[in-house]
């Protein structure tokens, strides 16, 4: 089977025939659910099918189950309830509270939807909520506030999608992004992303996979450049005296950061196991070193990797590494990836992921008062960045 990634799996049958194949995992156990053929569903259609199966997944939900639930609709007396926003996402909260690595995670979902979307849909039947009510919560927030306004959309497409899962509403989610509120929102401008291809984060955890069954320098450099969310000059200079193993910190000098200033990198263990492992095969000082003698790798090194391994994928049949505008992505790239996956996966504060990518903090009276830089915070959102790559679990 070819994997489409995301689970999504074209299934070749003939020569000219197959059936798309979304596989997922439910209390431990893999199972694969049929999406329709080749002949019958495109490969926009088969994702979108997989994006739905795969958010009652996320949900605690059974989509296999699911589809015997619709092909038996329930009798009159079996029909669910109405149920409000309010209600609906209180319930969401408690069924998956005891999956949330941080108490406080619970909190932060209730507190978002107190503030912006309670006042809007609270009190409103989760079947009558449409995309007007969205721009209403949104349009407000969605510039000034573009990390809290993204957390909001993101956890009203959960609420939902569970909500439909339950047979409590129909239709389109109307606080999908994709297709949807993309075409009426600006994108967010981040300030790191410019004009650098990124991969989409819900993909790193294959391209990831894809990525350990290589064992070059090249793939080292991405490895470690990637989960330690640096820029690709900060980590090709880097040298052996600049890590500290037994407290796990990498500490950049400040000529060698774009902003003049030390930088120190919380290592997380999977990085830790890495460099080890590289300490272990060259004494060369320099960490990622170059075929020159006495030089670093080059800075065209890692993009070259990316380029290859986009080109293996397409050449296999698959859909490449690269973003939504089909760009293949940069390492650069992966900032942006961070970043939006700290966003709308994670309950860290803004300031916690803006310091790990060594930004300058945009609030002057946050950075006036702000004289530490978050290393111990940052140490858990890099292990949790790490975890996610490695396995794809996340806190949401």
């Amino acid at each position: 089977m070819n994997s489409d990634g995301q689970g999504l799996y074209l299934k070749i049958t003939a020569q000219s025939s197959g059936s798309w194949i979304y596989r997922f995992k439910v209390n431990g156990k893999m199972r694969d659910m049929g999406l329709g053929t080749i002949a019958d569903i495109g490969l926009a259609e088969a994702r979108d099918l997989a994006a739905d199966a795969r958010k009652n997944v996320k949900s605690g939900i059974d989509p296999l189950q699911m589809r015997i639930l619709a092909s038996s609709p329930p009798t009159e007396h079996e029909k669910p309830t109405e149920k409000s926003f309010q209600e609906m996402a209180e319930d969401y909260v408690e069924a998956h509270r005891p999956g949330w690595k941080n108490a406080k995670h619970a909190q932060q979902w209730a507190n978002t939807l107190k503030t912006y979307a309670y006042p809007v849909i609270g009190s409103k039947s989760v079947a009558e909520v449409e995309t007007a009510d969205l721009l209403k919560i949104l349009n407000p927030i969605w510039t000034v506030k573009p990390e809290t306004a993204s957390r909001v959309r993101n956890r009203i497409e959960l609420v939902l999608s569970a909500a439909k899962a339950l047979g409590l509403r129909a239709g389109e989610n109307p606080a999908l992004w994709r297709g949807h509120l993309d075409k009426l929102l600006a994108k967010r401008k981040i300030s790191d992303k410019g004009n650098h291809p990124a991969l989409a984060w819900e993909r790193l955890p294959d391209f990831m996979a894809e990525l350990d069954k290589h064992s070059d320098m090249s793939a080292m450099a991405v490895k470690v450049t990637i989960l330690c969310a640096l820029r690709t000059t900060e980590a090709i200079g880097a040298t052996w005296d600049e890590i500290d193993f037994d407290n796990k910190i990498w500490s950049i000098p400040a000529q060698r950061m774009k902003a003049s200033r030390a930088h120190r990198v919380p290592l997380s263990s999977s990085v830790i196991k890495t460099l080890l492992g590289l300490r272990k095969v060259h004494n060369n000082p320099f960490i990622f070193p170059g075929q020159k003698p006495g030089r670093p790798l080059s800075n065209m090194a890692m993009l070259l990797k990316l380029r290859r391994m986009d080109e293996s994928f397409i050449n296999a049949g698959g859909i490449g590494w690269r973003n939504a505008e089909n760009e293949v992505i940069t390492m650069h790239g992966f900032r942006s990836s961070f970043r939006d996956w700290a966003a709308e996966a994670t309950h860290f504060s803004e300031t916690v992921p803006e310091m790990a990518l060594a930004h300058k903090i945009k609030n002057a009276t946050e950075a006036a008062y702000r004289r530490g830089d978050l290393l111990e915070k940052r140490r858990e959102l890099m292990e949790e960045w790490s975890l996610y790559a490695k396995t794809g679990k996340r806190l949401i």
